[in-house]
């Protein structure tokens, strides 16, 4: 779990979700979703930094050790973008669709627009991850 190549995949994805994060929500995602979102002034005009990195610290670190376990060590950008692309529909589809089963956030369209990003995103978090991997090893 603490292994280098963990914590080197955990760096990488960490800077991909926050970097990554910004480009995909904040500048592709932003002007597509905001007619999708139902509440006025539920964004924060400036999120708060501090939290948004350890943020994407934890889902980094999670992400990672969950792909060593996926990846069974046989490393690949297509078995990075798989698991990616999984983990997208799990929280980006399935999620996203429980919760506007349940809550005024957003509309269908919006979350199913939503789900799209999440996929793309978490795509290429795998595929970064898969990279780390093959490059250091799986086990140290």
């Amino acid at each position: 779990m603490f292994s280098k190549s963990n914590l080197i995949s955990t760096l990488v994805t960490t800077l991909w979700g926050f970097f990554g994060g910004w480009l995909i929500w904040g500048i592709i995602g932003d002007p597509i979703l905001k007619e999708h979102i139902s509440t006025d002034g539920l964004m924060k005009e400036m999120p708060d930094m501090p939290l948004l990195a350890l943020g994407c610290l934890i889902v980094a670190f999670a992400f990672s050790t969950m792909y060593s376990k996926w990846a069974n060590n046989t490393h690949s950008v297509s078995i990075g973008a798989n698991f990616g692309i999984w983990l997208g529909i799990l929280i980006g589809l399935g999620d996203g669709l429980i919760d506007n089963a349940t809550a005024n956030i957003i509309d269908l369209s919006g979350t199913l627009i939503n789900a799209v990003l999440y996929m793309v995103h978490f795509a290429i978090m795998g595929i970064l991850a898969s990279l780390v991997y093959s490059k250091f090893g799986s086990g140290n």
